[in-house]
């Protein structure tokens, strides 16, 4: 799912947006083919909304995101790392396959209007790490 971007109406901030990229910090490398989802929700305890899908690239990183609506007051990153963690690029040195004991990794986080938020994951097969990165 895309949306198209709109500009700002005079006197409303630009929207806000978002970026992200996974790291195999096990392996030193980006983690490739990664599907990631992102929802976006109007206050706290409103419903998660699905926004966009996409799936990380050879860098590791999601360049098709689109801006968030001018509503959304907290995104959510949902990464889908079981196939990548299970799959030939999440084997061992030795070669034996990995488990997926986070099988899924969602990030919740706040956004403010006219800013940009990058939030990388950094994933071991037993343990991960998100920030908010520049």
């Amino acid at each position: 799912m895309t949306a198209v971007p709109q500009d700002p109406l005079p006197g409303q901030a630009a929207p806000a947006s978002v970026s992200t990229h996974v790291l195999d910090t096990s392996a030193g490398h980006p983690a490739a083919g990664v599907g990631v989802e992102l929802a976006v929700r109007t206050g706290p305890r409103a419903p998660w909304q699905a926004h966009a899908a996409s799936a990380t690239d050879a860098d590791g990183r999601c360049a098709d995101l689109p801006a968030l609506p001018a509503h959304a007051v907290q995104a959510r990153l949902s990464f889908a790392v079981a196939p990548y963690l299970t799959g030939p690029a999440g084997e061992d040195p030795a070669g034996a396959a990995r488990a997926a004991f986070f099988p899924e990794v969602a990030a919740v986080f706040a956004v403010a209007p006219g800013e940009h938020h990058h939030v990388p994951l950094l994933l071991s097969p037993y343990g991960y790490s998100v920030y908010r990165g520049s």
